[in-house]
């Protein structure tokens, strides 16, 4: 069974930093995109950045130059190192992924969340 498991949340005042990641496991032959969304209470799901297999990337612009997205491909591991946090980015961060598992099926996936706080 696939899941995706994220780590790293928590509470910190503005201008400081947080590193969250996101592991995989289960019977997986590859692992394609990775991203990081996030959610605020009253607002709707939104893009925080994504990653391809190659190590492409993309940021929304609130987070340009203040989060950097990475993979360890052979760890199965997605990281998103936040600097500079305010508490706009206070949300709960997901995980998701596209993922080719073992029966050659190919489907995307989503972590539980990990709640961030920023304090003024």
């Amino acid at each position: 069974q696939v899941q995706l498991v994220e780590s790293g949340g928590g509470l910190v005042q503005a201008g400081g930093s947080l590193r969250l990641s996101c592991t995989a496991s289960g019977s997986i032959l590859s692992i394609n995109d990775m991203g990081w969304y996030r959610q605020a209470p009253g607002k709707q799901r939104e893009l925080v950045a994504t990653i391809t297999r190659a190590g492409s990337t993309n940021y929304a612009d609130s987070v340009k130059g203040r989060f950097t997205i990475s993979r360890d491909n052979a760890k199965k591991t997605m990281y998103l190192q936040m600097n500079n946090l305010k508490p706009e980015d206070t949300a709960v961060y997901y995980c998701n992924a596209d993922l080719t598992e073992s029966d050659y099926d190919r489907r995307r996936y989503w972590g539980q969340g990990t709640q961030v706080a920023v304090s003024s």
